[in-house]
């Protein structure tokens, strides 16, 4: 290699050193991961964002009942859901593995916990609704039960992705940390 101006060292062109400038693959996936977890807390919070506002309208009766019906009671703890998203991103600028594994337990808990007993408590509407034709509850002239089926679905989705992509970012961190305490 050469020194800052001056001569080359015999026999190379100066290009031998690119094979030393790749990313090590499990940074690499680091900075991938982050990102999709991040699209995904995103996606969370607007879906968050839309449970709040449904339970305030409700609450206070800003529109009229058959506008915006009362909240379902597995809205209540789902409320509880942001604590894990935001566990996750704290644990992103420090690769702190301790929050992102809190991040990962409470998922389950304030998450996913309360939408399968939501999909459970709904499910008696549900088959009313198909069943006879039947609706009691409405969100904008919608079937209240037929729309939070699908925030349901759409939020376990966002929540077993976010669980996944966390896992291996968790996977990736341990690689980092096992090379570093072999040197």
């Amino acid at each position: 290699m050469a020194s800052r101006g001056g001569p080359r060292a015999a026999g190379t062109d100066g290009s031998d050193f690119q094979h030393r400038e790749r990313v090590a693959t499990h940074y690499q996936m680091s900075v991938t991961l982050k990102s999709e977890i991040k699209k995904l807390i995103y996606t969370h919070v607007v879906i968050w964002l839309l449970l709040v506002a449904q339970m305030v309208v409700g609450h206070l009766k800003l529109l009229p009942h058959d506008q915006v019906a009362m909240p379902y009671q597995w809205e209540y703890p789902y409320l509880l859901s942001i604590l894990p998203s935001l566990l996750g991103l704290l644990s992103f600028p420090r690769n702190n593995i301790s929050y992102l594994v809190l991040s990962m337990i409470s998922t389950g808990l304030f998450s996913v916990a309360p939408l399968i007993y939501g999909a459970m408590e709904m499910f008696p509407m549900a088959q009313q609704l198909y069943r006879h034709g039947k609706a009691y509850r409405f969100i904008f002239g919608f079937s209240a039960v037929s729309v939070m089926y699908l925030v349901v679905v759409v939020a376990a989705q966002v929540h077993g992705w976010q669980l996944y992509y966390s896992k291996k970012l968790l996977d990736s961190w341990f690689t980092s940390t096992q090379e570093k305490k072999k040197k």
